[in-house]
Parts: C-alpha cells; sequence; structure tokens
C-alpha cells in the first residue's frame, strides 16, 4: 500500500485545491511526491510548445519555508516536458499536510535550459483588482527573480529534484 501526502493548495482570492498524492519521498522539510493534471480548460504552452495538459504526469517537490515549489512534468508516455516551478507565499508542512499558497507567477524550464517567466498577466490583475497589495506584488517579482538568477548560475533547480523522476516508478490508478 503506498503512502499519501495531503496537499492544500490555496490561489487568491479563496480557490483551493485539496488532494491526496503518492508519496515517493519523505525528507522532512522536502517532500516528493506524484499526482496527474486534471481539470485544465487548455493544455499549457509555452514558446509555441505544448508542456502541461490533462493526463501528463507531475512528480512534485514542496520545500517547507520556501518561496516555491519544482513540478517535473512528463507527458502520457514518460517524456520529459521540463520543470515548472511556482512561486509561493509560502509553503508549509504539518505532519502528512502541506498546504501552500499561489502568488500567480510561475516559472517554465525546459530540458535545453530555456526558461519563461509566465503568468505576469494574472499577478498585474491580482494588484489591480485589490486581491493582493503592492508589497506582495513585488516579493512575487523578487522570488522569480531569484529563481532566473540561479538558474543562471546553475544554482536551480535544487539537486533533489534530479534525484527523483518517472524512472523505476509505477504510477497506480
Amino acid at each position: 500500500m503506498s503512502r499519501k501526502i495531503h496537499l492544500i493548495y490555496r490561489r487568491i482570492p479563496n480557490r483551493v485545491l485539496e488532494r491526496e498524492d503518492e508519496l515517493i519521498a519523505d525528507m522532512g522539510e522536502v517532500v516528493v511526491a506524484k499526482s496527474r493534471f486534471e481539470g485544465m480548460l487548455v493544455p499549457l504552452r509555452v514558446d509555441g510548445v505544448e508542456v502541461i495538459k490533462n493526463g501528463y504526469t507531475m512528480v512534485y517537490f514542496a520545500f517547507a519555508g520556501e518561496n516555491y515549489d519544482v513540478l517535473k512534468v512528463y507527458d502520457e508516455e514518460g517524456n520529459f516536458k521540463g520543470l515548472y516551478v511556482d512561486v509561493l507565499a509560502y509553503t508549509k508542512r504539518e505532519g502528512n499536510t502541506i498546504e501552500m499558497l499561489d502568488l500567480f507567477l510561475d516559472v517554465f524550464i525546459f530540458p535545453d535550459g530555456r526558461a519563461f517567466l509566465l503568468d505576469e498577466d494574472e499577478l498585474e490583475m491580482a494588484l489591480t483588482y485589490g486581491l493582493i497589495d503592492k508589497e506582495t506584488f513585488d516579493f512575487a517579482y523578487r522570488v522569480a527573480g531569484e529563481i532566473l538568477e540561479k538558474l543562471k548560475r546553475n544554482d536551480f533547480p535544487p539537486k533533489t529534484v534530479w534525484e527523483y523522476g518517472l524512472e523505476g516508478l509505477r504510477w497506480k490508478n
């Protein structure tokens, strides 16, 4: 019987995704789990390439105390599509529960290292409509900028991300 991790993923203003995911590794402050993309209205395209759609698998890395998570994205055939990084207000862990608050901005990193900042329009709208304040807006950009700078210096993602993937793991329906 596989172990599960309880994920609570919050999105401003009041969207909450809650699910039980397959736990791959529990290192205390770092949790590695597996899930599938579901409920997307349209596939995500980055630089003209379809990179995420319903049915794709993610191996995700939640880092307690950090302001990002990392998703390794695989298509239906198990081909690695890239890394999807959520910019977060927080990542908290309590027991078997991980909770995150999304701050709209995301980074997609192709296997060849090209990186793209995503959803700036969503962050702008959140500020314009008063869902976030200017401090939160600036914080999200600061975190995204730090991620992109670390990536340029080959200091991102954390090494743990390359230690786990679909290889040797079997998806259980």
